[in-house]
């Protein structure tokens, strides 16, 4: 089987920049997974709900039982859904809004992220944001599975002979 002119030009399955969303995707992924599965179930050293819930109480965040488990199942299914890449753009939204809570209620008092600033929690805004803007790419598991499902039918239906 030869290839011709139209296969060869075809641009490749996933771009420099599909990558680069991907590496993003999973680093903030990570982050969000590991924070909210603190919040939420104690995991990685964290306080689960009832210690997060009374830090947040101690610092006058209001209704702290249902802020943490608010906050905390924004960043660990949120995680979860830009790991995967479907919905993307829909968890970028509230998990960007999380983080500007935590800079107004928590690091509000300067830059230094070794002083307890800001800068750790607007990295993370400002690139969910970006995220929430150009979306994804395309190697999401979605769209593995649609093209994996896509070339399963293609081996499956018959090919016209050559005649």
């Amino acid at each position: 089987m030869s290839k011709t002119a139209s296969t060869m030009t075809q641009t490749p399955n996933h771009t420099p920049a599909d990558i680069g969303l991907f590496l993003i995707r999973a680093a903030l992924a990570s982050v969000f997974i590991y924070h909210g599965g603190q919040k939420l179930f104690g995991l990685f050293g964290g306080y689960g709900i009832t210690g997060t819930a009374g830090w947040m109480a101690s610092i006058g965040i209001p209704f702290p039982t249902l802020s943490t488990v608010l906050v905390g199942a924004t960043e660990f299914f949120g995680g979860v859904v830009l790991l995967l890449g479907t919905g993307t753009r829909v968890a970028a939204v509230p998990m960007a809004f999380a983080m500007l809570v935590a800079i107004v209620t928590v690091h509000g008092g300067g830059f230094d992220a070794q002083k307890g600033g800001m800068e750790f929690p607007l990295t993370l805004a400002v690139t969910l944001a970006a995220l929430a803007l150009t979306g994804p790419g395309r190697l999401t598991v979605g769209r593995l599975i649609a093209g994996a499902g896509a070339k399963r039918e293609a081996q499956a239906s018959p090919r016209p002979s050559a005649a």
